[in-house]
Parts: structure tokens; C-alpha cells; sequence
């Protein structure tokens, strides 16, 4: 098993460190209706995304009966 010679410097680990910093989430306004939405995500309460209505789409799992 290898085993480090000599300790690290606290330069050297904070050079290693200095990529694992948390990046905070990108939170902007639904201009529709005002909530807090994830940017490029669509608006939870209201379903608008670009000033575009997107509608909830039926999975192929449901109940409904095809004609």
C-alpha cells in the first residue's frame, strides 16, 4: 500500500481542494406568476417555461382506455 514520504503543505492541499467548492443554485422569478424557479426549468405552480404554457403530458402507464 503506498504511504505518503512527506505531509503535504497546506498550500498543496488547498491547491487539490480548490475545485470541491459547492456552487449555489441558480434561483430566478417566474415572470408569470412570481414564484422562485430554477433557471431553465419549468415553473412548478404554473407550468410556463419562456413565456410558452407547457402542458402536462400523459405517461404510457396510465388508466386511460385508448378508442
Amino acid at each position: 500500500m503506498a504511504v505518503p514520504k512527506k505531509r503535504t503543505s497546506k498550500s498543496k492541499q488547498g491547491m487539490r481542494r480548490s475545485h470541491d467548492s459547492v456552487t449555489p443554485v441558480n434561483v430566478v422569478i417566474c415572470p408569470n406568476c412570481g414564484s422562485a424557479v430554477m433557471q431553465h426549468n419549468i415553473c412548478g405552480s404554473c407550468n410556463v417555461y419562456a413565456g410558452r404554457n407547457i402542458k402536462a403530458t400523459t405517461t404510457a402507464g396510465t388508466s386511460e382506455e385508448r378508442p
